[in-house]
């Protein structure tokens, strides 16, 4: 059976999906997404990813297609049309189709693409082992607040890592860890847990908002403040979060053990009250 995939408006076949050859997200990244999770069925924290689209959107000028209500409306529909217990559901937005011009054009009518992908997210299977990262220079734009298309950086640490045989890579720049290249990064030294504050230097994660909100109601002091690789490597833990694995222990940076090397208290207890806030909502 192949996937249902939502274009412009319909519901199709994912083999019938097609976008323009002249969409200036094809040609020059001139869109936003939005990755939400499903798990048992059901959408996790979609307010927030809808309006972190909203903010995308108008960060870059788009003007939004769809309300949160619609937008909803589709995301359910593509989970049912699927059958989707766990995984996620993808949603894009371009300025549209337009001929081949470095200006936005005048008028363009959006372009809203949205899939379904099936994906273990409670039972990761790095959890129990934990992630092992590698470090890389940031080389991404600017604006990296903005979740736009632009990945082919990420691609490419993310491919480097893998071909190391690790999980993900942990990016620097001036010296301290901005993100990993699709999740944010923190650590826990002295019974305290440190992430990058928010600014353009990293893109404000959902999942990243609710487990500091986790972090602060169990009485864990939480410092949004940079940290460098050498802070990682000698804190007692380090963890990533994003919406498809939720928190990630991370046991290895750049082939140097964190702590004892193996998935700590903080970040398994934060993940455990992740997913018992779910089944409480």
């Amino acid at each position: 059976m192949e996937r249902i995939a939502y274009i412009n408006g319909e519901f199709v076949p994912e083999s019938r999906a097609r976008v323009s050859i002249f969409d200036r997200g094809f040609l020059f990244a001139d869109a936003v997404y939005e990755v939400t999770a499903v798990i048992g069925g059901r959408l996790v924290d979609f307010p927030a990813h809808a309006r972190r689209l909203a903010r995308s959107l108008g960060e870059l000028s788009i003007d939004p297609p769809a309300d949160a209500p619609d937008l909803l409306s589709i995301h359910r529909s593509l989970i049912e049309r699927n059958g989707v217990e766990e995984g996620s559901v993808y949603m894009q937005m371009s300025r549209g189709a337009a001929d081949r011009s470095f200006l936005y054009p005048h008028a363009s009518e959006s372009t809203v693409i949205a899939f379904t992908q099936e994906k273990k997210i409670v039972a990761h299977p790095a959890v129990a082992r934990g992630a092992r990262v590698i470090t890389a220079d940031d080389l991404r734009w600017q604006r990296r607040d903005i979740k736009t298309v632009q990945l082919l950086y990420s691609s490419m640490a993310r491919t480097r890592a893998a071909e190391s045989g690790c999980d993900d890579a942990w990016l620097t720049e001036d010296g301290v860890v901005t993100e990993a290249t699709s999740s944010n990064a923190f650590i826990v030294t002295g019974g305290r847990i440190a992430t990058h504050p928010l600014d353009r230097k990293i893109l404000p994660g959902i999942t990243r908002s609710v487990v500091i909100d986790l972090a602060n109601d169990g009485g864990l002091k939480v410092e949004e403040r940079a940290f460098t690789i050498e802070e990682a490597i000698a804190a007692e833990e380090a963890f990533m979060t994003s919406s498809t694995t939720i928190v990630l222990p991370v046991v290895r940076i750049d082939g140097v053990a964190v702590g004892d090397g193996a998935p700590r208290p903080v970040a398994l207890e934060l993940r455990r009250r992740y997913l018992e806030r779910l089944s409480d909502g």
